[in-house]
Protein backbone atom coordinates (compact mmCIF):
# COMPACT_ATOMS: atom_id res chain seq x y z
CA UNK A 1 0.00 0.00 0.00
CA UNK A 2 2.35 2.17 0.78
CA UNK A 3 4.59 1.67 -2.38
CA UNK A 4 1.37 2.50 -4.38
CA UNK A 5 1.12 5.68 -2.75
CA UNK A 6 4.68 6.58 -3.03
CA UNK A 7 4.33 5.85 -6.65
CA UNK A 8 1.98 8.36 -7.31
CA UNK A 9 3.60 10.67 -5.06
CA UNK A 10 6.71 10.35 -7.52
CA UNK A 11 4.65 10.11 -10.57
CA UNK A 12 3.03 13.21 -10.00
CA UNK A 13 6.21 15.64 -8.57
CA UNK A 14 7.01 16.60 -12.14
CA UNK A 15 3.32 18.05 -12.70
CA UNK A 16 3.37 19.78 -8.92
CA UNK A 17 6.48 21.03 -9.35
CA UNK A 18 5.86 22.69 -13.14
CA UNK A 19 2.87 23.74 -12.02
CA UNK A 20 4.65 25.47 -9.17
CA UNK A 21 7.20 26.92 -11.89
CA UNK A 22 4.34 28.11 -14.15
CA UNK A 23 2.53 30.05 -11.75
CA UNK A 24 5.49 31.65 -10.48
CA UNK A 25 6.57 32.76 -13.61
CA UNK A 26 3.44 34.11 -14.66
CA UNK A 27 2.83 36.02 -11.13
CA UNK A 28 6.82 37.67 -12.58
CA UNK A 29 4.87 38.26 -15.67
CA UNK A 30 2.35 39.97 -14.29
CA UNK A 31 4.31 41.93 -11.97
CA UNK A 32 6.48 43.08 -14.69
CA UNK A 33 4.14 44.04 -16.90
CA UNK A 34 1.09 45.35 -14.96
CA UNK A 35 1.93 45.88 -11.05
CA UNK A 36 5.01 47.32 -11.06
CA UNK A 37 4.42 50.26 -13.01
CA UNK A 38 0.67 51.33 -10.88
CA UNK A 39 -1.43 52.50 -12.57
CA UNK A 40 -1.11 52.77 -16.37
CA UNK A 41 -2.96 54.79 -19.02
CA UNK A 42 -5.79 52.58 -20.43
CA UNK A 43 -4.06 53.07 -23.88
CA UNK A 44 -1.11 51.48 -22.73
CA UNK A 45 -2.82 48.42 -20.14
CA UNK A 46 -4.89 46.90 -22.65
CA UNK A 47 -1.69 45.50 -24.75
CA UNK A 48 -0.44 44.24 -21.37
CA UNK A 49 -3.57 42.27 -20.34
CA UNK A 50 -3.44 40.84 -23.73
CA UNK A 51 -0.26 39.79 -23.28
CA UNK A 52 -1.10 38.26 -20.01
CA UNK A 53 -3.74 36.16 -21.35
CA UNK A 54 -1.75 34.96 -24.20
CA UNK A 55 0.89 33.84 -21.19
CA UNK A 56 -2.05 32.31 -18.95
CA UNK A 57 -3.44 30.20 -22.41
CA UNK A 58 0.42 28.80 -23.00
CA UNK A 59 0.89 28.37 -19.32
CA UNK A 60 -2.50 26.17 -19.02
CA UNK A 61 -1.69 24.16 -22.10
CA UNK A 62 1.75 23.41 -20.60
CA UNK A 63 0.31 22.38 -17.23
CA UNK A 64 -2.37 20.11 -19.44
CA UNK A 65 0.81 18.61 -21.96
CA UNK A 66 2.12 17.54 -18.01
CA UNK A 67 -0.47 15.77 -16.64
CA UNK A 68 0.64 12.08 -15.05
CA UNK A 69 -2.14 10.23 -17.42
CA UNK A 70 -2.72 8.01 -20.06
CA UNK A 71 -1.67 9.59 -23.85
CA UNK A 72 -5.17 9.06 -24.81
CA UNK A 73 -6.87 11.23 -21.87
CA UNK A 74 -4.14 13.92 -22.32
CA UNK A 75 -5.24 14.26 -26.25
CA UNK A 76 -8.73 14.46 -25.00
CA UNK A 77 -8.04 17.24 -22.29
CA UNK A 78 -5.96 19.03 -25.08
CA UNK A 79 -9.01 18.66 -27.62
CA UNK A 80 -11.30 19.57 -24.95
CA UNK A 81 -9.03 23.35 -24.26
CA UNK A 82 -8.55 23.99 -28.29
CA UNK A 83 -12.41 23.77 -28.48
CA UNK A 84 -13.30 25.76 -25.61
CA UNK A 85 -11.05 28.46 -27.27
CA UNK A 86 -12.56 27.68 -30.20
CA UNK A 87 -15.74 28.39 -28.66
CA UNK A 88 -15.21 31.71 -27.10
CA UNK A 89 -14.02 33.28 -30.33
CA UNK A 90 -17.18 31.76 -32.04
CA UNK A 91 -19.53 33.12 -29.84
CA UNK A 92 -17.39 35.99 -29.15
CA UNK A 93 -18.87 39.57 -30.39
CA UNK A 94 -17.62 39.95 -33.92
CA UNK A 95 -18.12 43.51 -33.72
CA UNK A 96 -15.30 43.86 -30.75
CA UNK A 97 -13.20 41.97 -32.76
CA UNK A 98 -13.40 44.11 -35.60
CA UNK A 99 -12.82 46.72 -33.76
CA UNK A 100 -10.32 45.21 -32.01
CA UNK A 101 -8.79 44.71 -35.71
CA UNK A 102 -9.64 49.15 -36.51
CA UNK A 103 -7.95 50.01 -33.85
CA UNK A 104 -4.65 48.38 -34.45
CA UNK A 105 -5.01 49.36 -38.35
CA UNK A 106 -5.61 53.36 -36.57
CA UNK A 107 -2.40 52.67 -34.48
CA UNK A 108 -0.25 51.63 -37.55
CA UNK A 109 -1.85 54.15 -39.71
CA UNK A 110 -2.06 57.05 -37.67
CA UNK A 111 -4.49 59.58 -39.03
CA UNK A 112 -4.39 61.99 -36.18
CA UNK A 113 -3.60 61.96 -32.36
CA UNK A 114 -4.16 62.63 -28.72
CA UNK A 115 -5.54 66.37 -28.99
CA UNK A 116 -6.27 67.04 -32.43
CA UNK A 117 -9.70 68.22 -33.93
CA UNK A 118 -11.59 65.56 -36.13
CA UNK A 119 -14.39 65.49 -37.72
CA UNK A 120 -15.91 61.80 -39.05
CA UNK A 121 -19.57 61.36 -39.94
CA UNK A 122 -21.68 63.86 -37.86
CA UNK A 123 -19.47 64.13 -34.92
CA UNK A 124 -16.73 66.93 -34.22
CA UNK A 125 -14.08 67.67 -31.30
CA UNK A 126 -10.69 66.73 -29.92
CA UNK A 127 -9.53 62.96 -29.45
CA UNK A 128 -8.76 62.88 -25.57
CA UNK A 129 -7.68 59.10 -25.69
CA UNK A 130 -7.47 56.10 -28.60
CA UNK A 131 -7.76 52.56 -27.53
CA UNK A 132 -7.86 49.71 -29.30
CA UNK A 133 -11.79 49.06 -28.98
CA UNK A 134 -13.38 53.07 -29.65
CA UNK A 135 -11.57 56.44 -29.39
CA UNK A 136 -12.89 58.87 -27.37
CA UNK A 137 -13.19 62.56 -28.51
CA UNK A 138 -14.49 65.31 -26.78
CA UNK A 139 -17.26 67.85 -28.63
CA UNK A 140 -18.07 71.18 -28.68
CA UNK A 141 -20.94 70.74 -25.87
CA UNK A 142 -17.83 69.23 -23.74
CA UNK A 143 -19.27 66.22 -23.62
CA UNK A 144 -16.96 62.69 -24.32
CA UNK A 145 -18.22 60.54 -27.38
CA UNK A 146 -16.78 57.22 -27.39
CA UNK A 147 -16.91 56.24 -31.59
CA UNK A 148 -16.23 52.60 -32.40
CA UNK A 149 -12.94 52.15 -34.29
CA UNK A 150 -14.70 50.16 -37.03
CA UNK A 151 -16.62 53.97 -37.98
CA UNK A 152 -13.50 55.54 -37.85
CA UNK A 153 -11.99 53.15 -40.24
CA UNK A 154 -15.16 53.61 -42.99
CA UNK A 155 -15.64 56.92 -43.23
CA UNK A 156 -13.76 59.62 -44.17
CA UNK A 157 -11.69 61.51 -41.37
CA UNK A 158 -10.66 65.20 -41.28
CA UNK A 159 -8.07 65.99 -38.98
CA UNK A 160 -7.48 70.07 -38.46
CA UNK A 161 -3.51 70.02 -39.00
CA UNK A 162 -1.84 71.06 -36.18
CA UNK A 163 0.24 74.07 -38.24
CA UNK A 164 -2.38 76.02 -38.66
CA UNK A 165 -6.67 75.42 -39.93
CA UNK A 166 -8.90 77.49 -42.35
CA UNK A 167 -11.37 79.48 -40.78
CA UNK A 168 -14.28 80.76 -42.79
CA UNK A 169 -17.81 82.51 -42.70
CA UNK A 170 -20.29 83.09 -45.60
CA UNK A 171 -23.16 85.65 -45.98
CA UNK A 172 -25.21 86.93 -48.62
CA UNK A 173 -25.81 90.52 -49.77
CA UNK A 174 -27.60 91.71 -52.33
CA UNK A 175 -26.48 93.15 -55.66
CA UNK A 176 -27.11 96.81 -55.13
CA UNK A 177 -23.53 96.61 -53.17
CA UNK A 178 -20.49 96.42 -55.74
CA UNK A 179 -18.66 93.35 -54.80
CA UNK A 180 -14.88 94.78 -54.26
CA UNK A 181 -16.46 96.44 -51.57
CA UNK A 182 -17.38 94.04 -49.57
CA UNK A 183 -14.76 91.80 -50.21
CA UNK A 184 -12.13 94.71 -49.39
CA UNK A 185 -14.35 95.19 -45.61
CA UNK A 186 -14.51 91.42 -45.24
CA UNK A 187 -10.39 91.21 -45.57
CA UNK A 188 -10.57 94.18 -42.79
CA UNK A 189 -13.29 91.96 -40.67
CA UNK A 190 -10.42 88.82 -40.78
CA UNK A 191 -7.45 90.45 -40.09
CA UNK A 192 -8.97 92.33 -36.92
CA UNK A 193 -10.35 89.41 -36.03
CA UNK A 194 -6.70 87.71 -36.15
CA UNK A 195 -6.42 85.95 -39.13
CA UNK A 196 -3.47 85.16 -41.29
CA UNK A 197 -3.42 85.78 -45.41
CA UNK A 198 -7.49 86.48 -45.88
CA UNK A 199 -9.25 85.95 -49.15
CA UNK A 200 -12.65 86.11 -50.15
CA UNK A 201 -14.65 83.24 -52.28
CA UNK A 202 -18.24 84.28 -54.42
CA UNK A 203 -19.74 81.38 -54.16
CA UNK A 204 -22.86 81.88 -55.72
CA UNK A 205 -24.97 84.34 -58.02
CA UNK A 206 -28.65 83.80 -56.59
CA UNK A 207 -31.69 84.84 -57.94
CA UNK A 208 -31.75 87.85 -55.44
CA UNK A 209 -28.59 88.00 -54.17
CA UNK A 210 -24.64 87.18 -54.00
CA UNK A 211 -23.14 84.94 -51.74
CA UNK A 212 -19.30 85.43 -50.40
CA UNK A 213 -16.92 83.52 -48.19
CA UNK A 214 -14.10 84.97 -46.36
CA UNK A 215 -11.35 82.89 -45.42
CA UNK A 216 -8.27 83.15 -43.27
CA UNK A 217 -5.35 80.89 -41.49
CA UNK A 218 -5.70 80.57 -37.72
CA UNK A 219 -1.81 79.53 -36.65
CA UNK A 220 -3.42 78.26 -33.01
CA UNK A 221 -5.85 75.40 -33.59
CA UNK A 222 -6.48 75.60 -29.90
CA UNK A 223 -8.46 78.43 -30.29
CA UNK A 224 -11.08 77.66 -33.42
CA UNK A 225 -14.45 77.98 -32.16
CA UNK A 226 -13.25 81.07 -30.38
CA UNK A 227 -11.84 82.38 -34.18
CA UNK A 228 -14.72 81.16 -35.53
CA UNK A 229 -17.30 83.38 -33.23
CA UNK A 230 -14.93 86.32 -33.89
CA UNK A 231 -14.53 86.27 -37.62
CA UNK A 232 -18.67 86.59 -37.04
CA UNK A 233 -18.31 89.42 -34.91
CA UNK A 234 -16.45 91.65 -36.41
CA UNK A 235 -17.87 90.99 -40.52
CA UNK A 236 -21.16 92.08 -38.35
CA UNK A 237 -19.27 95.15 -36.97
CA UNK A 238 -16.95 96.12 -40.07
CA UNK A 239 -20.25 95.74 -42.53
CA UNK A 240 -22.88 97.50 -40.08
CA UNK A 241 -20.23 100.12 -39.54
CA UNK A 242 -20.34 100.74 -43.52
CA UNK A 243 -23.89 101.29 -43.46
CA UNK A 244 -24.31 97.82 -45.01
CA UNK A 245 -27.38 95.92 -44.50
CA UNK A 246 -26.69 91.87 -44.00
CA UNK A 247 -30.41 91.09 -44.98
CA UNK A 248 -32.18 90.00 -48.45
CA UNK A 249 -33.62 91.98 -50.67
CA UNK A 250 -36.56 89.87 -49.96
CA UNK A 251 -36.55 90.94 -46.28
CA UNK A 252 -40.24 91.80 -45.08
CA UNK A 253 -41.63 92.74 -41.46
CA UNK A 254 -45.05 93.38 -40.78
CA UNK A 255 -44.83 97.28 -40.10
CA UNK A 256 -44.27 99.66 -42.45
CA UNK A 257 -40.53 101.42 -42.17
CA UNK A 258 -39.23 104.29 -44.66
CA UNK A 259 -37.33 103.00 -47.44
CA UNK A 260 -34.47 104.82 -46.85
CA UNK A 261 -34.41 103.30 -43.03
CA UNK A 262 -31.47 101.03 -43.11
CA UNK A 263 -31.89 97.77 -40.83
CA UNK A 264 -28.64 98.20 -39.21
CA UNK A 265 -28.33 98.49 -35.36
CA UNK A 266 -27.02 101.31 -33.01
CA UNK A 267 -23.25 100.38 -32.26
CA UNK A 268 -22.53 99.32 -29.16
CA UNK A 269 -19.12 99.75 -27.17
CA UNK A 270 -16.93 96.43 -27.05
CA UNK A 271 -15.40 95.63 -23.88
CA UNK A 272 -12.97 92.61 -23.37
CA UNK A 273 -16.27 90.91 -21.30
CA UNK A 274 -18.11 90.76 -24.82
CA UNK A 275 -15.56 88.06 -26.09
CA UNK A 276 -15.15 83.97 -24.99
CA UNK A 277 -11.62 83.76 -25.77
CA UNK A 278 -11.36 80.86 -23.33
CA UNK A 279 -14.22 79.21 -24.63
CA UNK A 280 -11.73 76.15 -25.95
CA UNK A 281 -10.68 75.72 -21.97
CA UNK A 282 -14.38 74.67 -20.61
CA UNK A 283 -15.65 72.73 -24.16
CA UNK A 284 -12.19 70.44 -24.50
CA UNK A 285 -10.93 70.55 -21.06
CA UNK A 286 -10.02 66.86 -20.62
CA UNK A 287 -8.59 66.95 -24.38
CA UNK A 288 -6.61 69.88 -23.66
CA UNK A 289 -5.16 68.41 -20.35
CA UNK A 290 -4.87 64.61 -22.36
CA UNK A 291 -3.01 66.80 -25.47
CA UNK A 292 -0.34 68.55 -22.75
CA UNK A 293 0.26 65.57 -21.00
CA UNK A 294 0.94 63.65 -24.61
CA UNK A 295 3.04 66.57 -25.68
CA UNK A 296 5.37 66.68 -21.92
CA UNK A 297 5.54 62.61 -22.44
CA UNK A 298 6.86 62.75 -25.92
CA UNK A 299 9.27 66.24 -24.98
CA UNK A 300 10.58 63.45 -22.24
CA UNK A 301 11.30 60.20 -24.40
CA UNK A 302 12.90 62.47 -26.92
CA UNK A 303 15.20 63.68 -23.91
CA UNK A 304 16.14 60.17 -22.89
CA UNK A 305 16.73 59.14 -25.96
CA UNK A 306 19.63 62.23 -26.44
CA UNK A 307 20.96 61.53 -23.04
CA UNK A 308 21.15 57.92 -23.72
CA UNK A 309 23.03 58.57 -26.57
CA UNK A 310 25.59 60.84 -25.07
CA UNK A 311 25.83 58.18 -22.51
CA UNK A 312 27.64 56.13 -24.60
CA UNK A 313 30.29 58.30 -25.50
CA UNK A 314 31.06 59.97 -21.64
CA UNK A 315 32.69 58.29 -18.45
CA UNK A 316 33.28 59.54 -15.28
CA UNK A 317 31.56 62.09 -13.13
CA UNK A 318 29.90 63.22 -16.09
CA UNK A 319 28.09 59.49 -16.98
CA UNK A 320 26.70 59.60 -13.41
CA UNK A 321 25.38 62.85 -14.25
CA UNK A 322 23.70 61.91 -17.25
CA UNK A 323 22.56 58.62 -15.76
CA UNK A 324 21.10 60.68 -13.09
CA UNK A 325 18.94 62.71 -15.27
CA UNK A 326 17.93 59.75 -17.41
CA UNK A 327 16.74 58.21 -13.86
CA UNK A 328 14.96 61.75 -13.26
CA UNK A 329 13.49 61.94 -16.74
CA UNK A 330 11.83 58.21 -16.23
CA UNK A 331 10.38 58.80 -12.93
CA UNK A 332 8.82 62.14 -14.41
CA UNK A 333 7.27 60.22 -17.03
CA UNK A 334 5.86 57.41 -14.95
CA UNK A 335 4.02 60.33 -12.64
CA UNK A 336 2.85 61.83 -16.33
CA UNK A 337 1.58 58.25 -16.93
CA UNK A 338 -0.48 58.21 -13.75
CA UNK A 339 -1.45 61.57 -13.86
CA UNK A 340 -2.94 60.38 -17.60
CA UNK A 341 -4.54 57.22 -16.19
CA UNK A 342 -6.21 59.34 -13.16
CA UNK A 343 -7.71 61.84 -15.72
CA UNK A 344 -10.27 58.97 -17.42
CA UNK A 345 -11.35 58.31 -13.78
CA UNK A 346 -11.39 62.31 -12.48
CA UNK A 347 -13.75 63.19 -15.79
CA UNK A 348 -16.26 60.28 -15.74
CA UNK A 349 -19.38 62.51 -14.02
CA UNK A 350 -19.12 65.14 -16.29
CA UNK A 351 -22.80 67.52 -16.55
CA UNK A 352 -24.92 66.38 -18.73
CA UNK A 353 -26.09 68.73 -21.95
CA UNK A 354 -28.08 71.03 -21.06
CA UNK A 355 -29.25 72.45 -24.50
CA UNK A 356 -32.77 71.71 -25.32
Amino acid sequence: MSDAIYQQIVAFFPFVLITIVVSALLWLAHWLLIAKHGVIENERLFPRQLLMLGLTLVAVLTVVLNLPIIESSRNQLIGLFGLLISGVFAFSSTTAVANLFAGLVLRFNKPFGIGDFIRVGEHFGRVVERGLFDTEIQSERRNLIAIPNTYLITHPIATTQRSGAIVSASLSLGYDIHHLQVENLLVDAAKQSGLEDPFVHILELGDYSVTYQISGVLADIKGLITARSELFRFVLDMLHGHDIEIVSPTFMTQRRIPEDQRIIPSPVPRSSSDRNLNAEEIMFDKAERADLLEEEKNALHIAIKELEAQLKDSDGEVRENIQKAIEGNHSRLKALETRASKLAEDETNLPPDSAS
